[in-house]
């Protein structure tokens, strides 16, 4: 019987097969690097980087190559040694072709590093961060340094480290917990000291009862009091934002507000830990830790995989793909994107991918409302998705806001649950696009 007591947000909700039976026993295993790397210039939210290599240009890994434009962007660096041959549109992670940086691997190994920070304060952890291109790896994508600069009228008290890792087949923080407890830990409390704090949460999903066990036995075994584990039920969405503070603080962000309104910072494992070796070991971040799954792929696992790495590499890394793979998933199955390609390539908000098979999907057509409201039961922010479809394809996105489209997580409960089939977060990002584009 489980030692402590699990806490969650207040309503809505649902809790899908979790299927991460499939890569949790896996530990992290290192991927080489291809021959070929496609590089994004877009990898996190905000504006591309700008390129400073130009086709023809000898880079050793962990080299500049492309550099923040603007305050919401962030740095890019070379995965590889090697020589770019060109800067060319590609197949990118939404869909469309993008601006990415092609880099030959010549096998050598070769780096650079930054220098490593001994014992530095909370302005040096915050450059570092900034320069070493860190954003938010559990998917969102925002660079880490903004996040971690809220305006001096946004007093910042409480850090969370989300580790809830909620959505189903995705594993990889699991594993960061489990094989890298103490950088983990040090990420965090170097998150913490850019916001003046000498602490920090770390939220768990108590489907994980063996990381909590372990990261809490860490703990204690070298005396670190600072860093408070909080146990999460397993419920999604458990790691959004909003739901989360909640669970954690019992405080809630206010309609069209941040967590900095309340004087809460979210940041992902995965971001600590990069944080960590931005910082102790000078490692700039140009690869990341991701779940490799679903019933298409023959060994499916958790890697470490170097930014600009196409899905068909990763693939044949991990034994290549069972026959019948309907859909590739860049994310979860709640709120990835089916890829057009299996040519895109890894980023820096790639948490997993996943290779689904045909049986892994409900193929039943989308039917009329049948006015059940399941749709508004499991919505975790109190919305009656149901209307904001009918309005939104009436054309009529203004009925679509009144009824809080603009306030949606795009969690994907709601489609989930519904009986009708109907596609409802489509609709939802459809209104919440329009809105945006028309002022409404």
């Amino acid at each position: 019987m489980k030692d402590y007591k699990s806490f969650t947000f207040t309503r809505g909700g649902i809790h899908p097969h979790g299927k991460k039976e499939l890569s949790k026993d896996a530990g992290i295993a290192v991927m080489p690097a291809p021959k070929t790397l496609a590089v994004a210039l877009s990898q996190s939210i905000g504006k591309p980087s700008i390129p400073v290599v130009s086709a023809g240009d000898a880079v050793k890994a962990g080299q500049l190559i492309a550099k923040a434009d603007g305050h919401v962007s962030a740095n890019i660096h070379s995965p590889v040694s090697g020589k770019i041959t060109a800067i060319e549109d590609r197949d990118s992670v939404l869909g469309v072709p993008a601006p990415h940086i092609i880099i030959e691997n010549d096998g050598m190994g070769e780096s650079v590093s930054l220098p490593v920070l001994k014992d530095p304060d909370g302005a040096a952890i915050l450059k570092r961060v900034q320069e070493a291109g860190i954003v938010g790896m559990g998917g969102a994508g925002f660079p880490t340094h903004v996040k971690l600069s809220p305006p001096k009228d946004k007093p910042i008290d409480t850090l969370i480290i989300n580790a809830a890792e909620c959505e189903p087949y995705i594993t990889c923080d699991y594993r960061i917990i489990l094989e890298y407890p103490d950088r983990l830990c040090a990420g965090a409390l170097m998150l913490a000291k850019t916001l003046g704090l000498s602490g920090a949460h770390i939220g768990i999903e108590d489907n994980k009862p063996d990381a909590i066990s372990s990261l809490s036995a860490y703990l204690k075994n070298n005396n670190i009091t600072n860093i408070h584990i909080t146990a999460l039920k397993a419920r999604y969405p458990q790691g959004a934002e909003k739901q989360l503070i909640w669970a954690v603080k019992k405080r809630a962000v206010p309609a069209g507000g941040l967590p900095m309104d309340i004087g809460v910072i979210v940041c992902n494992a995965h971001t600590a830990l990069s944080t960590y070796e931005a910082v102790a070991e000078g490692k700039p971040l140009y690869e990341r830790i991701i779940t490799v799954s679903g019933g298409g792929i023959e060994r499916p696992g958790n890697i470490r995989v170097p930014f600009g790495t196409s899905y068909a590499d990763i693939a044949a890394f991990c034994g290549g793909e069972k026959s019948g793979v309907l859909k590739i998933v860049n994310g979860g199955p709640m709120m990835g994107i089916a890829q057009v390609s299996r040519e895109v390539a890894v980023n820096k908000t790639t948490s997993s991918i996943l290779f689904l098979s045909e049986k892994e999907f409900d193929r039943h057509k989308a039917s009329a409302c049948i006015n059940c409201g399941a749709c508004a039961r499991s919505c975790p922010m109190n919305l009656m998705p149901m209307y904001i479809d009918s309005f939104a394809i009436a054309g009529d996105f203004s009925g679509s806001k009144k009824y809080g489209a603009a306030d949606c997580i795009e969690c994907g409960c709601c489609t989930y649950v519904c009986p009708a089939k109907r596609p409802l977060i489509q609709s939802i990002k459809l209104a919440k696009k329009k809105i945006r584009e028309n002022n409404l």
